[in-house]
């Protein structure tokens, strides 16, 4: 239910994104209860290929703690993760990552399968349908 709950906050972030015309991925950080950092993608209005969701949700989320490492947070994603957002996220020591629908050609899981931190737990699939959904959504009206 927990997952299911911030799931739902992040596709509200992924949304937004979906309606400035970017690629709708959202994110949200959360620590203990609270949720600490969120984001959505926002490589166009930055003209910035970095500028992904998790990237902004943990850019927040370390001002919001104010440190860098973040063991105690979990993350939340509408999709799985790419390599250079597995990266940051394993550096930044988050325990746990939650996303909504697989990439299965450009996820960090087939791509860098250890890029997380070692003790980090994932777990993929959470209200996958949904955000599989806006992404297609999205990506039929470009075409």
């Amino acid at each position: 239910m927990e997952d299911e709950r911030y799931m739902r906050i992040a596709l509200s972030e992924a949304r937004k994104a979906f309606d400035r015309g970017e690629v709708p991925v959202g994110c949200v950080v959360v620590c203990g209860d609270r949720i600490v950092g969120r984001g959505h993608n926002l490589t166009e209005t930055l003209v910035d290929v970095t500028a992904h969701a998790e990237m902004q949700a943990l850019t927040a989320s370390a001002q919001t703690l104010g440190g860098k490492y973040l063991p105690e947070c979990c993350l939340y994603v509408t999709v799985e993760p790419c390599v250079m957002c597995a990266g940051a996220i394993g550096w930044s020591q988050i325990r746990r990552v939650v996303w909504g629908a697989s990439d299965e050609k450009r996820g960090f899981t087939l791509l860098a399968p250890k890029a997380l931190h070692p003790k980090c737990e994932i777990k993929g699939g959470v209200l996958e349908e949904e955000c599989r959904e806006l992404m297609q959504s999205f990506f039929k009206q470009r075409r």
